[in-house]
């Protein structure tokens, strides 16, 4: 993106939003797969395969137990990242962040952290206050998820494969979200929502 590229706009998808933004959801998949993320998929991986992984997030939007996050430039969906919000009985406060995913040609522009802040509200919002993620070892991400004072939970080797099928070894995150939670009542008197 260029230096006079329209500003990151946040978003957060119901169902219809995501179904109208399929194509450009999928683009972002595909995209990540075809350049060697590690985000569950092996190749051969089509635009039309990226379609149908979300055909199976919408749904889990549409029945409340996920939250699905975009970035916009302009009209253009950059990046995406997922909240799990449905988990078992016995960890109601805790939630998932899943797929985070910045095309190429947005990446480094800050794309990435406005959606973590994002997907951060939304998961207090929705009750949790402590989140986990994973990510492979020694890549951007993991940079990125340190710089938000995620802590470093341990690195599990052989977790993953790349789409080359090279193996990748998987660092877990967490974040506890209710001391930030704390500071923003203490500054706001209580309100607790993003801002929009």
């Amino acid at each position: 993106m260029s230096r006079t590229a329209p500003p990151i706009a946040i978003r957060r998808l119901g169902a219809a939003e995501a179904r109208a933004q399929r194509g450009a959801l999928a683009a972002v998949l595909a995209e990540c797969v075809e350049s060697g993320a590690s985000v569950s998929y092996m190749p051969p991986f089509s635009h039309a395969d990226a379609e149908v992984v979300f055909d199976e997030v919408v749904t889990e939007v549409e029945a409340g137990r996920r939250v699905l996050l975009a970035a916009f430039s302009g009209e253009a969906l950059v990046g995406t990242v997922q909240v799990i919000v449905a988990l078992p009985p016995n960890q109601p406060h805790r939630g998932e962040i899943v797929k985070l995913l910045v095309r190429g040609e947005a990446r480094r522009c800050g794309v990435a952290a406005a959606l973590m802040a994002h997907a951060e509200s939304e998961a207090l919002l929705h009750g949790k206050t402590l989140l986990v993620l994973d990510t492979c070892v020694g890549g951007v991400a993991e940079r990125l998820y340190a710089r938000l004072g995620w802590t470093r939970a341990g690195v599990i080797p052989r977790y993953a494969l790349y789409p080359d099928g090279t193996p990748c070894d998987s660092v877990i995150f967490w974040k506890a979200l209710q001391a930030s939670a704390d500071h923003a009542e203490a500054d706001d008197g209580g309100n607790t929502a993003p801002q929009p």
